[in-house]
């Protein structure tokens, strides 16, 4: 076999959790590859989301899920200014609207204790209206999550993604895995673009981590997948909070949340509905509706605000409420499975995770010392690339991106390779018209760079 086509550790999967492992066995000296058989990054799970940087104070202590929640967010916060990574501190407030939900207020503070989140405390509706003076009257309390904050759900996994690169490892895109044989001490992967051998593989596969698994052994959990719709309301409602509000949770869900985000914007959802489909995630109308009559029923303010978007999301949950993460001695082979809503948070954790298990299995790593690969900021509370001179232009006048911003996303290690991965780089037509007035700019800009956008010809 070719020896370019030849690694140490091959990764199924480029979403969040896939870049995070990426960047943890490149950099602990590994010739690592990442196959992703959508056109860009962050094409299936990772692309819609909540974007919160949790704590875990409400993950079940003593969890695989608690522990690499709380390493996540440790590495995040220890690595977010040297790859230029934005955090909006907001806190947290966990409100409770009727009897029912502030009796568990102290049960969720004693869990919260016990996962070592010990700032957290409840206060009297008199302190909620304080702290948060448009909240509806008959809020009966809530709890002070202090760390819990909002952080740029694109940018992280994409600044991961290009440490791993930095360190040399590859990324394969629109390249799908068809198949793989174990023959002792290598996989021999096919795929669409040709076959390829890793000596370890890491199935970080999403939405088919199931039937990726089935390729080294019959799959212990089934991917059960769960929509979430949002509605993402524009840039002046997000003047009505400080904190995000957050619900008390259910067993099966963490409820509806009402939160700023780094784009200037105002949040609310998630739902939560199983679902066949692990493809496609559809918005629809009764339930966006109900969104909206949620938020406004929480934040009265909100009624008459402009919603600028909405979309959905699948998560990849299983029959188990923890993480399936484990190392196949035997077939060479380390599952990251079941990973939902707290991935983000998570993926720094779970790679740590990870890494320890290679160790543990398939040899030791040897850590480098980093190159950092910092990220432009797309965040509204810190500069922007539109108040630097040289910029080209604004293009995008709703988000304020400038042509500058869009050519370095097509150029690069790791240029965009589709619309999605354009916007998630620069925020281009993600704004109130949608890209009603700049679409034809972005895409003679984009000309043939670019798989879902045909080339316009222009003078731009």
């Amino acid at each position: 076999m070719d020896p370019l086509k030849r690694f140490d550790l091959a990764i199924i999967g480029a979403g969040v959790v896939g870049c995070a492992l990426f960047r943890r066995f490149a950099l602990g000296g590994l010739k690592c590859v990442m196959i992703e058989r959508g056109a860009d990054i962050l094409c299936g799970v990772s692309k819609a989301n909540s974007a919160m940087l949790h704590t875990g104070f409400d993950s079940p202590p003593g969890s695989l899920e608690q522990a690499c929640v709380r390493a996540g967010y440790a590495e995040y916060i220890a690595i977010h200014e040297k790859l230029n990574l934005p955090i909006l501190k907001t806190g947290g407030l966990l409100v409770a609207w009727t009897e029912e939900e502030l009796a568990k207020l102290p049960g969720i503070l004693a869990l919260a204790c016990e996962n070592g989140a010990v700032d957290m405390h409840q206060i009297e509706p008199a302190e909620v209206r304080r702290r948060e003076p448009r909240l509806a009257v008959d809020v009966l309390g809530a709890v002070v999550v202090p760390g819990e904050h909002v952080i740029d759900p694109w940018s992280a996994p994409l600044a991961y993604a290009l440490q791993g690169l930095a360190h040399g490892g590859e990324i394969r895109r629109s390249t799908n895995v068809q198949g793989g044989d174990f023959h002792g001490d290598a996989w021999q992967l096919e795929t669409t673009a040709g076959s390829l051998e890793a000596r370890v593989v890491v199935n970080a596969a999403g939405l088919q981590g199931d039937v990726v698994e089935a390729m080294a052994r019959p799959s212990p959990f089934a991917i059960k997948p769960r929509k979430g719709q949002f509605v993402v309301f524009d840039k002046p409602a997000s003047r009505l909070i400080e904190a995000c509000i957050m619900p008390v949770p259910s067993e099966r869900t963490k409820g509806v949340m009402m939160a700023r985000t780094v784009f200037g914007n105002l949040l609310v959802g998630p739902t939560a509905e199983e679902q066949e489909d692990r493809v496609h995630a559809t918005v629809e109308r009764a339930q966006i509706e109900a969104l909206i009559a949620r938020g406004i029923r929480m934040l009265p303010a909100l009624e008459g605000e402009t919603v600028t978007a909405l979309y959905a999301g699948l998560r990849p949950a299983t029959q188990f409420k923890d993480y399936q993460i484990e190392a196949l001695s035997d077939r060479n082979w380390i599952t990251v499975g079941g990973v939902r809503s707290t991935g983000l948070t998570g993926s720094l954790g779970i790679a740590q995770y990870a890494a320890k298990l290679y160790a543990r299995h398939f040899g030791e790593l040897h850590e480098a010392t980093p190159t950092w690969t910092p990220v432009p900021n797309l965040a509204e509370h810190l500069p922007r690339r539109f108040t630097e001179p040289g910029n080209g232009g604004i293009v995008c006048h709703c988000e304020l991106a400038t042509r500058a911003e869009i050519e370095a996303a097509l150029s690069g290690p790791l240029p965009a390779a589709d619309l999605g991965g354009l916007k998630r780089r620069t925020r281009v037509m993600m704004g109130r018209c949608q890209g009603f007035y700049c679409s034809a700019r972005v895409a003679a800009i984009a000309g043939d760079r670019l798989s879902d956008l045909p080339y316009m010809a222009s003078t731009t």
